[in-house]
């Protein structure tokens, strides 16, 4: 991992917007790039982070107590590796209760309008997997349209995944401390509104649209 992150006190309180990360993975002990990415964005000053599986080890997930992080936060990221297509078990089971009609959806469910929602996702197959002529037929994206869906509905405002392909060889390749180097300046452009959003929405991914910045001068 970059050595990176004097972060603290680097962005003006009045002008930051709050980034809530629900991260899930079931398998932790075995992760390489995620639980490092989640590391990094625990030490980034108004970015709350929130490790599903380890506040929910039996899947009693507080309704309330999550409901009051969305109303405190301005910007919802998934983080999660890519299983079977889909979210690990606890995202799909987070959102079935959390998101209630009259909360999230519905006549008088507007408690998200105006928040912008993304993933952070890990795919172990390379990015010629995820394309229609690939092993797996459709793109991330194309995967990933149920939770698009699920942002139109509660009238959020959706992103493009942050991506990283070929997660099960990234150590070897030694491209884990570009990809968190990337992620930190990402959250840095969430938080200070300063990703050019009319240029992302309808992309793949969002990597290759993330403005170059750095965080403390330490990137």
């Amino acid at each position: 991992m970059t050595s990176s992150i004097e972060i603290h006190d680097t962005l003006s309180s009045a002008s930051v917007k709050r980034v809530l990360i629900l991260f899930a993975h079931p398998s932790q002990q075995r992760s390489e790039v995620n639980v490092p990415m989640f590391h990094a964005a625990q030490r980034i000053d108004g970015v709350t982070c929130v490790d599903l599986y380890g506040e929910y080890p039996t899947y009693n997930i507080d309704i309330d107590k999550e409901q009051r992080r969305l109303l405190d936060h301005d910007v919802i990221l998934f983080h999660f590796p890519l299983y079977w297509y889909s979210t690990p078990a606890i995202l799909k089971e987070w959102q079935d209760l959390v998101l209630e009609y009259g909360f999230a959806y519905g006549t008088k469910g507007n408690a998200l309008k105006g928040k912008t929602f993304l993933c952070a996702i890990s795919a172990g197959g390379r990015e010629t997997a995820y394309r229609h002529d690939g092993i797996n037929h459709f793109t991330v994206r194309e995967l990933l349209a149920p939770l698009e869906q699920m942002a139109n509905l509660t009238q959020m405002d959706y992103l493009p995944p942050f991506m990283l392909y070929g997660a099960r060889s990234a150590q070897e390749e030694q491209t884990i401390d570009g990809h968190i180097a990337l992620w930190q300046t990402l959250l840095q452009q969430l938080q200070t509104d300063t990703l050019p959003f009319d240029t992302v929405r309808e992309a793949a991914t969002l990597n290759a649209h993330i403005l170059p910045a750095k965080l403390g001068g330490s990137l």
